[in-house]
Formats: C-alpha cells, sequence, structure tokens
C-alpha cells in the first residue's frame, strides 16, 4: 500500500513536470495558413528557447513583409533557414536579432509617455554661464534659487 502510494506521488510530480513543459510551449506565434515564411518564422519563435529575450515581435504586414518594432524588414527562407534582408544583404534571424532588439527596445523606451513624463518632471539643471539654477519644469512660479558654480548662494 506504501509502496503503491510512492509510485502515485512520483507519478504526479512527473506529469506536473510535463503540464510546466507543455505550458512553456505553448504558441506565441500563429502563423498565416498557406504562408511558407510566415510558418517557418511561427516555428522558431515558437520554439525558441529564452522567450523572455523576444521582447519585440514581428508583426505581419504581407507575406515576406513584417513589422519588428518600428523597423519594415523583408523576411526570406533559404534552405530552411530564415534570412532578413540589411541594407544590402541578409542576416541570419538570430544575428538579426542579436543586432536590432537592443536598438528597438531604446526606440520604444524614447516613445514610452511614463518614460517622457518622468524625465520632464525630474528637477532639471540649466547651466548659463558661470552660474547653475535649479528649477521644476512643471512649476514656473517656484521661487528660483540661483548659486555659482562654486556652489555659494548669490
Amino acid at each position: 500500500m506504501l509502496r503503491q502510494l510512492k509510485d502515485c506521488e512520483h507519478e504526479i510530480d512527473a506529469l506536473k513536470a510535463y503540464i510546466i513543459d507543455l505550458k512553456s510551449r505553448i504558441a506565441v506565434y500563429i502563423p498565416v495558413q498557406g504562408d511558407c515564411i510566415d510558418k517557418k518564422l511561427a516555428e522558431y519563435i515558437n520554439n525558441y528557447p529564452e522567450r523572455a529575450k523576444l521582447k519585440i515581435m514581428f508583426l505581419r504586414e504581407s507575406e515576406g513583409i513584417y513589422q519588428f518594432g518600428t523597423k519594415k524588414v523583408y523576411v526570406r527562407v533559404d534552405h530552411d533557414k530564415i534570412n532578413i534582408r540589411v541594407g544590402g544583404g541578409y542576416l541570419s534571424i538570430d544575428e538579426f536579432l542579436d543586432q536590432y532588439t537592443p536598438q528597438e527596445l531604446q526606440k520604444l523606451e524614447r516613445k514610452d509617455p511614463m518614460h517622457r513624463f518622468n524625465q520632464k518632471v525630474a528637477v532639471q539643471s540649466c547651466v548659463r554661464g558661470h552660474e547653475v539654477r535649479n528649477m521644476s519644469p512643471c512649476c514656473s512660479n517656484s521661487p528660483k534659487r540661483t548659486h555659482t558654480a562654486c556652489g555659494r548662494r548669490v
């Protein structure tokens, strides 16, 4: 009886691990039916080992044409490998993601309204001649303190 219980516990643990594995394989990208390029791209994205790194997604515009962040890209499949047009040549999808994901993330961050708001609300220092003026861009009626570059009050 005790042995059967232990066997059942092992089976339950194995099934839990299997469920976790299946959940991690849930399709993130569903291809358009009949589009070979889209099917291959979906296969690549859905089987990508580190999905957390895929922060920018490909949005299909038409066959072989995708939007990647702010960038329009042309994709083709050669010998079962995904290649993306860059300049006058092509990069493999791995090279493309390594090179362009950080750039697109920076562009998105600059467009983020909360990021821009936080930058504007922060107290800014303006250098005028030899003086440093501290002011808040939100409160134009607030008293302004003027300091010399050495830190003495004027």
